[in-house]
């Protein structure tokens, strides 16, 4: 195409098609010159459509109708700088009217009123361009006044005058002899010829009810030309961006994925794609040209907002991504780089934040930058790091957020390290487009045009700062595109910004955008809970958009001991957790409000200002108003009790375990070290010592998995030494072998570190980590390593023990396998996993156990007590053989000692002395080396005989590794002593104290014995099993001895009232010499219980029942039962103290108010006959006596309050008058059995009424146990249903109608929408529903579900589903109606419930689920699926009266055996747009279920194989309807 000027006002365009070349004349602007753009880059499409539109402009206006960001503006603009044409654009929105298109009235200084032209008329009379963009948003009878203009080129305007077509002005003009200023006298106007519209608009939605959608009427198809702008190909896209962005890299994927949107038939990613236009992707591409490090997952996420996205359309992004490779990157695991990312600093006027760099600004004034109270944590540093380099990048910014995340904050501290003045605006529901732009104001009867924080900050080069954007209408809202886009707009006081390089000078009438100006928006989240507009929907692509969250636990901790820095760091971290985990409820769907950091700051800033008030008042001041909602209620106490926040806790409620004598430490004995003399056996023996090479094989990297940790405080409503508790995700073969733990003080140093527990498994065998301070755990799955059994005899059971490292292996644990001695250094962070061989006689031995497997080789053995000391050693030995491998990780070497016994065990009294005890004959040996000379090892025999020359003690069970202090051991011993000692535990003895041991050559052993007290003989059944090494503990802070027992081996009285042996796992014996006490703390029975790991205890006997232990820090312990339930005690006497004052003040002094007021009242009689009691009609409060049922503090009849009634009564909320316990207690046995049987009459009789039997009763339980949490949480989503269909109401801003008396003042200043009429008007997001939904299910009762029941439980799924839906949506028949119908090979609709006629008890609903089990019982076989959905879908849409239609189907995949496609059965489901149409399958045989859904369209079939997450299916169901209206 080639275009040449001519002389008037028209150029030549050569157009060629193919060989033939053809020449138009058109009519061109009066610039002087045509500047095509540099950023224009011409394809050979753009080519063909420029050609297009210049032969429609030759003849007529057009329009160019394209997807929003496919480059309709630019080029607009190029073909306007082809022909000199200057720009007038008039963006177009809703509440537009006639007037605002061609006359405006405004005043004069004088206080006269006058008509002021609008930019399209000064277009027509100067020959410009008029651009009108987004016809698509206009009123249709609005834009009608156009068609005079588009069609004569005539338009009559308000004040009277009229615009001619050059031709016919010209006429009238030479007819009667008039100069242009007569013409002009008498109200004729000339349009220039020219002049030409040109409308841009996005694409019609075929079909569709909504005249917003389906804007292109038979009257507008007439009104122009229309070019259809199709969105880019990949290769033309790609030839654009990189003209235009010629450093690009990594873009294909990002281009791979936008076209896959693009292409893809479901409307959620549909929706999804017009967030990554051709603009879009210009943005993400000149981004990664800057910045290559960013990540393109995180950009893609940015532009998507895919936070805020509902979660059906995210996990269908998410899906795409991973399809086009593009992965969410690991986080930094260098200290200095994460350091780096999150800090900022100003140097010598250069800000940093994070890796990129900005000259600060130097204002002229500094009043308007804000400077607020910021304290810096790491989420929202990264976040500011972002938008300095959109900032760089020219870019104006988008922050979208829940409310209460911190956007204004971060906003006003970006501005004040950038030192950016900023005029700040808030919009509302109320903002007209006039307010937005101006201000006006009447003085002296003037209106005058003040200029809004918007026009200022355009004149000085401020940051504006539009906050609140989401909550005014978005057609008022988007009259800022060109304010972006082009830096242009026209103000109702006729003047126009101009852009900052539009070539024209300020005047009074122009004002010309300073090039430092910038738009920042703030908005929240659309829809449900904060009720604002799509902001984001409408304009985000025009904007560098930011997704803002609360901060991770760290950065909100961090945040959070700034604000409090005296609050417990304890309560920071209870408060952090639980407001976490409501957020992730609030994502899910759980409960409606995200509650944010905003509340948290609050509450800790109080609990700062007033430390004295518990934690308990100051959070229930932000959950007050969830009270009326019980449902709700229960969901937000739960979780916080779960984190231990003790809402409703009594500090009263203290439960301890029982205290017992200890018996008193007596005189048993002594050792006697024989380190010389004559005797062949009793000189010293220098052992001899070899040093062997470790060999290391490997690393081999295993796969780590990472699982949420869901833990559970336990002190949340009664103070226990239980502290905590969480499962494992074990396997269910899995069976609990060793557990140890990485101390905190032990690992990196310098950070705050918290415990980090291992559990090892067997069947498979996997390492477990837990870090107590983080809210993940990791699994490293070892199958590899050991296969199983299969190869090996069934009798083989590994026996795993782990020995932790300290830093700086830190992160390494030693796992000894005892009966192969594997030995194997695992790194639990990043999977790397070292094979440790010795080379010695240990490992060749080991070598010959595991190819041949003999039982009577012997068990190797591993001890670790030091193994987290830098110098630590870690022991190797095999009982019954006499050697000592001596393993040094930090120097990697093997020291391998002979002796001249066999050793049958070995204890690390210290480092440098060990204690060995010699096979069968139990004899003790006292192992030492030098401390100056490590390898110099020397062997004393020691003499244990008591007075009768026994032993002094029975076998050793454990030896300590450290001192009792001197104090701690005068108490014990009731006498002032200092000396060497330790804590010795045997099977015949409580506690025992070896005085002088390892450091003096004479011991006395000091014994409490376990026959010295009548009281305590049930203890002894302790001596008959050997407890192994993770059954008994040494507590070195209090000198306690923890020792596991189970409830066997305890008297009966430790074991609580009320509970049985069997609920119990087991008890924590607590042997306390320096406070001469045992306690016994009873430990939960297993939450989890596994049958198929029973095979692995059943051949230890009594010495493992599945029950493990270890010491942690502050002398914690930590258990973990055989169901993988990991608990953690504090059992210190001392810390129990302190930690129930900190457990008490979380409650507070005056939380204990009583709810309701009650009068206690002593009886003048004895209840002696329990009866109903007469009904008053009255219903008149009745207080004490026995006569009237529903009374208060009586007797004998059912009431409130009172004593001997059969049961409760309400009378009609009257106070309640409480008789006293102690009258209570008085009333007789026989009495209180006779209310008893009266009761139970009166239930029977209650189900009698609703023809209910017991039976009926449990059966119907038995269903509606597993789902009630399930219909907690569905009740909960229901409440947030939101309207979607048309309603019709006021009006408001309207230019004609009834005159609004809230908008009188706005029409004394000049406003015109001050009017309101009735219409129907699209609900607004989140609003209230004003027609119910109406939902179909269908269920499938074919005999499939009865057959295949047994294996995977899909039909009592589906019945549970059903009583699920019954229950939770009754009560809200305003807002859902819904019909249950069947299918299966008898016929396609079998119906169940009627929308019109719901169960309103439990026996109606238990009669529907017993229908539907016994259908699919007795029906014959076959399948109605496809038939069953189009009947469903057919008549679900004949149904007017409802606000939105779904289709809901139940089946069990089973869709194969009947030739069933899923293409098929998507295109039946999907038939009718509207209906909602979903299918979720509840069964499935093998990975039938995931075949199928992954070929039905995105977002349409879900698996459910737990009816735990139906209700997260549902609410994603309802949720997913909200993009089709953005």
């Amino acid at each position: 195409m080639e275009i040449r000027r001519g002389p008037t006002s028209s150029a030549t365009v050569q157009l060629q098609c193919g060989h033939s070349v053809a020449e138009i004349q058109v009519p061109t602007g009066e610039l002087n010159e045509s500047v095509a753009q540099d950023s224009f880059i011409r394809t050979p499409y753009h080519d063909h459509l420029l050609s297009e539109m210049m032969q429609s402009h030759m003849v007529k206006d057009f329009c160019v109708i394209g997807s929003r960001g496919c480059g309709k503006s630019v080029l607009v603009r190029q073909f306007a700088d082809l022909l000199g044409y200057h720009i007038e654009t008039i963006m177009l929105y809703q509440d537009m009217t006639a007037r605002d298109l061609l006359q405006q009235r405004m005043t004069t200084p004088s206080g006269d009123t006058v008509w002021r032209l609008s930019p399209l008329v000064i277009a027509a009379l100067e020959g410009s361009l008029a651009v009108l963009d987004g016809v698509h948003r206009v009123n249709a009878g609005t834009f009608a006044v156009l068609h005079r203009l588009i069609h004569d080129r005539e338009l009559s305007l308000f004040d009277g005058s009229r615009l001619l077509r050059h031709d016919r002005y010209d006429a009238v003009r030479a007819s009667k002899g008039y100069s242009d200023a007569d013409m002009t006298a008498r109200g004729l106007l000339r349009i220039h010829p020219s002049f030409r519209i040109v409308a841009l608009s996005e694409l019609p939605v075929i079909g569709s009810s909504s005249s917003s959608q389906q804007w292109l009427s038979s009257e507008l198809l007439t009104m122009f030309l229309y070019h259809l702008m199709r969105p880019l190909s990949m290769d033309e896209e790609l030839h654009v961006i990189k003209k235009l962005v010629p450093q690009m890299t990594g873009m294909k994927q990002v281009m791979d994925l936008a076209h896959r949107l693009r292409s893809s038939t479901d409307a959620s990613l549909k929706s999804v794609a017009a967030s990554l236009s051709t603009r879009q992707l210009l943005r993400i591409a000149r981004h990664l040209a800057i910045y290559p490090d960013t990540s393109v997952y995180n950009l893609v996420h940015k532009a998507c907002l895919a936070r805020f996205l509902p979660r059906l359309t995210q996990t269908a992004l998410e899906e795409e991504l991973e399809s086009v490779d593009v992965r969410k990157n690991a986080l930094p695991s260098s200290v200095d780089a994460i350091d780096r990312a999150v800090t900022c600093e100003i140097k010598d006027g250069i800000l940093r934040i994070g890796s990129t760099t900005i000259e600060t600004y130097n204002p002229e004034t500094k009043m308007k930058i804000p400077d607020v109270i910021f304290y810096d944590n790491p989420l929202h540093m990264s976040v500011m790091e972002e938008m300095l380099r959109d900032y760089l990048l020219g870019e104006h910014l988008l922050l979208v957020g829940n409310q209460g995340v911190g956007k204004n904050k971060i906003i006003d501290r970006f501005l004040y390290l950038l030192n950016r003045p900023r005029e700040y605006i808030q919009l509302h529901r109320d903002t007209t487009v006039q307010t937005l732009t101006l201000q006006p104001t009447v003085q002296d009867g003037v209106v005058v045009y003040e200029d809004s924080p918007l026009v200022r900050a355009v004149k000085q080069g401020h940051i504006l700062v539009i906050d609140e954007a989401d909550k005014a209408p978005t057609n008022v809202t988007c009259i800022l595109k060109t304010l972006v886009e082009s830096g242009e707009m026209h103000l109702a006081d006729s003047r126009r910004i101009v852009s900052a390089n539009s070539g024209l000078k300020p005047s009074p009438s122009i004002i010309v955008t300073h090039p430092d100006f910038r738009m920042f928006v703030l908005a929240n989240r659309p829809g449900f809970p904060f009720l604002g507009n799509d902001f984001f929907g409408a304009m985000g692509d025009i904007f560098s958009c930011h997704a803002i969250d609360n901060p991770d636990v760290e950065s909100e901790m961090s945040m959070l001991r700034q604000y409090g820095p005296s609050v417990p760091d304890g309560t920071l971290r209870r408060l952090v957790l639980a407001f976490g985990e409501l957020r992730t409820m609030a994502d899910q769907g759980m409960i409606t409000y995200p509650y944010s950091t905003r509340e948290v700051v609050n509450m800790v800033k109080h609990l700062e200002r007033f430390p004295n008030e518990g934690l308990v008042s100051v959070v229930n001041n932000v959950f007050d108003f969830d009270v009326y909602n019980k449902e709700l209620r229960d969901t937000v106490l739960e979780t916080l009790h779960k984190h231990g926040i003790p809402i409703g806790a009594d500090p009263r409620n203290v439960l301890l375990a029982k205290e017992f004598p200890l018996p008193p430490l007596k005189f048993a004995g002594q050792w006697n070290i024989v380190r010389q003399g004559d005797g062949k056996h009793t000189k010293p023996f220098s052992c001899s010592v070899e040093e062997k090479k470790l060999t290391i094989k490997g690393p081999v990297f295993m796969g780590i998995q990472s699982f949420v940790s869901d833990r559970t405080e336990a002190r949340s409503q009664l103070f226990t030494e239980q502290e905590a508790f969480w499962n494992l995700p074990l396997h269910e073969t899995s069976a609990i072998v060793d557990v140890a733990v990485t101390k905190g003080r032990h690992r990196q140093p310098g950070r705050v570190n918290g415990d980090v527990i291992h559990v090892a498994t067997t069947s498979p065998v996997c390492l477990y980590s837990v870090d107590t301070r983080r809210q993940h755990l990791s699994c490293i799955d070892l199958y590899d390593v050991f296969p199983g059994t299969s190869a090996r005899s069934m009798a083989y059971k590994p026996s795993i023990r782990l020995a932790p490292l300290g830093f700086p292996l830190d992160k390494n644990v030693i796992l000894h396998e005892e009966l192969t001695n594997t030995t194997l250094n695992i790194n639990w962070e990043t999977g790397e996993l070292l094979r440790l061989d010795t080379g010695s006689l240990l490992g060749n031995a080991a070598d010959k156990i595991s190819r041949t497997f003999r039982a009577n080789q012997g068990v190797f053995k591993m001890e670790s007590e030091f193994s987290q000391d830098p110098d630590g050693p870690i022991i190797f030995f095999k009982q019954d053989h006499n050697t000592i491998d001596i393993l040094d990780m930090m120097e990697g070497r093997v020291h391998c000692i002979s002796l001249p016994l066999k050793i049958h065990s070995l204890f690390m009294a210290s480092k440098h002395d060990w204690l060995l005890t010699e096979h069968q004959t139990n004899k003790k040996f006292l192992l030492s080396r030098s401390e100056n000379d490590p390898l110099n090892f020397s062997l004393q025999k020691i003499q244990d005989k008591n007075k009768d020359g026994l032993a002094c003690l029975d076998e050793l069970q454990l030896v300590a590794s450290q001192p009792l202090p001197d104090a701690y051991l005068s108490a014990a011993l009731d006498q002032k002593i200092k000396s060497p000692n330790r804590v010795l535990s045997a099977h015949n003895a409580y506690v025992s104290i070896g005085v002088g041991f390892p450091d003096c050559l004479s011991v006395d052993i000091f014994t409490a014995d376990r026959t010295a007290a009548d009281d305590l003989q049930t203890f002894n059944a302790s001596n008959n099993r050997r407890l192994v090494k993770s059954q008994i503990a040494y507590l070195p802070e209090s000198g306690q001895v923890a020792r596991i027992l189970s409830t066997s081996e305890v008297p009966k009285d430790v074991i609580p009232e009320g509970l049985k042996p069997r609920t119990l796992s087991g008890f924590l014996e607590l042997c306390d010499p320096v406070n001469r006490q045992i306690r016994c703390i009873p430990i939960p029975g297993v939450s989890n219980p596994n049958v198929y790991n029973q095979w692995y205890y059943a051949g230890f006997g009594a010495s493992n029942f599945g029950l493990m232990m270890s010491l942690m820090s502050n002398d914690g312990l930590v258990t973990v039962d055989s169901g993988g339930c990991i608990r953690l005690w504090e059992t210190a006497v001392y810390n129990l103290s302190q930690s129930l004052k900190q457990w008490q003040s979380l409650i507070g002094q005056n939380e204990q108010r009583p709810i309701q007021v009650t009068y206690d009242k002593e009886l003048g009689k004895i209840p002696d006959d329990p009866k109903h009691g007469r009904i008053d009609p009255t219903g008149a409060p009745h207080v004490g006596g026995n006569t009237f049922a529903g009374g208060s503090g009586g007797i004998n009849t059912a009431g409130m309050g009172g004593a001997g009634g059969p049961y409760r009564l309400d009378g009609g909320g009257n106070a309640v008058f409480q008789v006293a316990d102690w009258d209570k207690a008085q009333v007789p046995e026989e009495v209180l059995h006779a209310a008893r049987e009266l009761a139970e009459r009166a239930w029977k009789e209650r189900l009698k009424q609703i023809k209910m039997s017991e039976f009926d009763g449990e059966l119907y339980e038995r269903y509606a146990s597993s789902v009630r949490s399930q219909i907690k949480s569905l009740r909960i989503i229901l409440d947030s249903l939101q309207a979607k269909s048309k309603e019709r109401q006021w009006l408001r801003h309207q230019t004609y109608g009834d005159l609004d008396e809230a908008k009188l003042i706005e029409g004394l200043a000049g406003e015109k929408g001050i009017y309101k009429r009735r219409g129907e008007k699209e609900p607004e997001l989140g609003s209230p529903q004003q027609k119910p939904k109406l939902i179909k299910i269908l269920c499938d009762v074919s005999g499939s579900m009865y057959r295949f029941n047994g294996q995977d439980g899909r039909l009592d799924r589906q019945l549970e589903s059903v009583l699920m839906v019954m229950e939770a949506f009754e009560g809200y028949d305003q807002k859902i109606k819904y019909e249950v119908f069947g299918h299966s090979g008898e016929g396609p609709s079998f119906p169940f419930i009627a929308s019109e006629k719901p169960p309103k008890n439990n026996k109606e609903r238990l009669d529907i689920v017993l229908a539907l089990h016994a259908h699919a019982q007795f029906c014959i076989s076959g399948d109605h699926t496809l038939e069953a959905t189009k009947h469903a879908v057919e008549e679900i849409a004949k149904e007017q009266e409802v606000d939105e239609r779904f289709v809901i189907v139940l089946s069990d995949a089973n869709l194969e055996r009947y030739g069933i496609r899923p293409k098929k059965f998507a295109e039946i489901l999907t038939a009718n747009e509207d209906v909602n149409g979903f299918v979720i399958f509840i069964g499935s045989l093998g990975d039938q279920a995931q075949r199928i859904m992954k070929q039905m369209p995105s977002g349409k079939a879900f698996v459910c194989l737990d009816t735990k997450n139906l209700p997260s299916i549902l609410q994603q169901i309802f949720t997913s309807t909200m993009l089709s209206t953005f």
